[in-house]
């Protein structure tokens, strides 16, 4: 497995997994508890999650999925803004930390700007890191002018990104690796849509591969992202683990650009 380095010095396997949606099917919940531990054996070993996700019951499956593997895996987990105050951070942390049955949160993210100043959200970031409930903070969907308004540096931003998806390339990426946050990308085969594109069919027949392949392959192709597909079933997972391998040339990355055009101008970022 491929890795990225954070500004810290932890490495970071290219690939984790998602959960968003997990759990929420009672009757799926054994296999997606062996999905996230197959994909921890291959090396998979980041997921993650947020209180958001089925109030709670995307945590207690991930926190049973890793409860005899814990320190191989690094969690992240992702407090709503509207949680977000000074109090409101250490209370839904706490939370989390019961639903994960864990003691620590490897990556604690803020999930979008919302009503609180930020300041107050990294004082309580701050505050949790120097008691040991959480190891490091970071973001998620901030824009580069909002990530410019924050009182220290957060160490990853998670948004939007994929082919579809190119909005943070034009300034977001850049600004992010000049301050060396790392850039995680969510929804890196948005959700399914891409997967019958001719482009993308047309360059994973190429290497014999599948589009989702493909799309995780062009996600990670620069060495400094992170992107987490959620896998369903345990070949699912296996098929996501190969994509670290593929290799995408030049004349592929010219067959996504034609199809997906990089952006020229600044475009909002986009959420799902």
């Amino acid at each position: 497995m491929e890795t990225v380095t954070l500004r810290d010095g932890t490495p970071l396997p290219a690939l984790g997994q998602g959960t968003w949606h997990v759990g929420d099917d009672t009757g799926a919940r054994a296999r997606e508890i062996d999905t996230l531990r197959r994909g921890i054996e291959l090396g998979m070993t980041l997921i993650d999650t947020a209180e958001m996700y089925g109030r709670g019951r995307s945590e207690r499956l991930v926190g049973e999925a890793v409860r005899d593997c814990r320190e191989r895996v690094f969690l992240v987990d992702k407090v709503l803004p509207a949680n977000a105050s000074r109090r409101g951070t250490r209370e839904a942390c706490e939370r989390s930390l019961a639903a994960l049955g864990t003691d620590r949160i490897d990556l604690y993210l803020l999930h979008w700007p919302g009503p609180h100043p930020v300041s107050e959200t990294v004082a309580a970031f701050e505050e949790l890191v120097a008691e040991g409930l959480i190891a490091r903070w970071g973001v998620s969907n901030v824009d580069a002018d909002e990530l410019a308004q924050y009182p220290a540096t957060p160490l990853v931003n998670q948004v939007l990104y994929n082919p579809s998806r190119r909005g943070p390339e034009f300034d977001l990426l850049p600004a992010q690796r000049r301050a060396g946050v790392a850039t995680m990308a969510y929804s890196p085969i948005e959700q399914g849509r891409l997967l019958r594109d001719p482009a993308l069919s047309e360059v994973a027949a190429r290497h014999d591969a599948s589009p989702a392949q493909v799309l995780l392959a062009w996600a990670i192709r620069d060495g400094d992202v992170i992107a987490i597909p959620k896998a369903s079933r345990p070949e699912h997972v296996e098929a996501n683990v190969a994509a670290a391998g593929l290799r995408l040339s030049a004349d592929d990355l010219a067959r996504i650009d034609a199809a997906f055009p990089p952006p020229t101008t600044k475009a909002p970022l986009e959420l799902l």
